[in-house]
């Protein structure tokens, strides 16, 4: 299937192929006047600049740019590609601390709660480092000790397939955690690695957050009970989630409508149904998208459509889908700055600020401090 390493670079094309248009902020969408005192997490989000080994000077520059425009303190960051062994994920973790390193200003590599509030407090983008499926971890459950020592703080169990931990939200066998994923799961809890279930099969969730002594998270999902796609998180998950005292993050993906593209609206309806179901205190926001903002121009448009047939054919979201007007973006959040926007909108609807303050990151931020002590 599509894999995060070509959304990231499709991302990134919009991004050099025109600057986000200037608005005034007179004509602007509100933006939530507390979001720069507020702790605020991306349970998944990328920058291009931190993997590709491609990009040029000025898709550097504006990376860079809007990494300090989100305002946002932290984002989960994915550092290897999904179903790398250990070597190459060695490499890659290296090849991003270094890549942060010379980007000091803006960057903050995250691995306390402490780095968490540094990076809120010195305006920096805190980088969580994770994985997406546990491959690089391979049979060697020593391995996991080795990447607590190169920073990983997320491992998230499956990505979609199967592999030896257990299947992934696209298998239609939907087992759960085999014995090495049960082993896993206590290995992470012991090294203080958060589990992470996103992608998981149904199963493997729920299985998941039985196994785990610590709280987990679903980085980036939706709820199931809104649109039935395997990708989603049931409304018994969701409960179970919470009692254990997890977080699901709520992403900007296609799967969050049956039909046709989400907008903001569609968010917001999965944030309000997830605290329905589990509470305020276990919804969080996982973009599962690009910091920076998309140009929508027509080379943009033509090379979305071609990506988005080829994600719709492999099923992914759901059958009968139309791939004509989908994007990897809400299109009326499509700023930098899109916690704030959303924040704003959530704050019309009557959501008070503390709970808002949970939603954009403060919910995260518990469980990892939780776990990482």
């Amino acid at each position: 299937m599509t894999d995060r390493r070509g959304f990231l670079q499709a991302a990134a094309l919009a991004a050099a192929l025109g600057a986000w248009p200037a608005r005034s902020r007179a004509g602007a969408p509100a933006r939530w006047p507390r979001y720069h005192d507020a702790l605020s997490i991306d349970g998944e989000a990328g920058l291009e600049l931190l993997r590709a080994d491609d990009v040029d000077a000025k898709a550097v520059a504006r990376e860079l740019a809007q990494a300090r425009e989100s305002g946002l303190s932290a984002i989960l960051l994915q550092v290897t590609g999904t179903g790398a062994d250990f070597e190459q994920a060695v490499g890659d973790i290296m090849r991003t601390r270094a890549r942060a390193a010379a980007h000091a200003d803006t960057f903050l590599i995250v691995e306390s709660a402490a780095d968490l509030r540094r990076a809120q407090r010195e305006r920096r983008l805190g980088l969580i480092l994770r994985f997406q499926g546990a491959e690089p971890v391979g049979n060697d459950l020593d391995h996991v000790a080795a990447f607590r020592q190169l920073g990983i703080r997320v491992i998230e169990l499956t990505h979609n397939r199967r592999n030896l931990v257990g299947d992934g939200s696209l298998e239609p066998g939907n087992a759960g955690l085999s014995n090495f994923g049960h082993a896993l799961v206590e290995r992470l809890n012991t090294e203080r690695i958060v589990v992470d279930l996103a992608h998981g099969s149904q199963r493997t969730m729920k299985e998941g957050i039985e196994a785990s002594k610590a709280p987990v998270i679903i980085s980036h999902s939706g709820c199931r009970a809104l649109s039935d796609l395997p990708r989603l998180v049931g409304d018994d998950e969701l409960r179970a989630l919470a009692a254990r005292g997890g977080v699901v993050g709520i992403m900007f993906w296609p799967y969050l409508r049956a039909e046709g593209q989400p907008l903001a609206i569609d968010v917001i309806r999965h944030i309000e149904h997830a605290i329905d179901v589990c509470g305020e205190d276990h919804v969080g926001i996982g973009t599962d998208g690009a910091i920076t903002s998309t140009e929508r121009t027509p080379a943009f448009e033509k090379q979305n459509l071609e990506l988005m047939r080829d994600t719709v054919a492999q099923g992914v979201f759901g059958p009968a889908r139309k791939a004509e007007g989908l994007y990897f973006f809400v299109p009326d959040l499509n700023a930098p700055d899109r916690f704030a926007l959303l924040a704003a909108k959530l704050s019309e609807r009557g959501h008070s600020d503390a709970r808002i303050e949970k939603i954009l990151g403060g919910n995260f931020a518990r469980v990892f401090t939780d776990v990482w002590g």
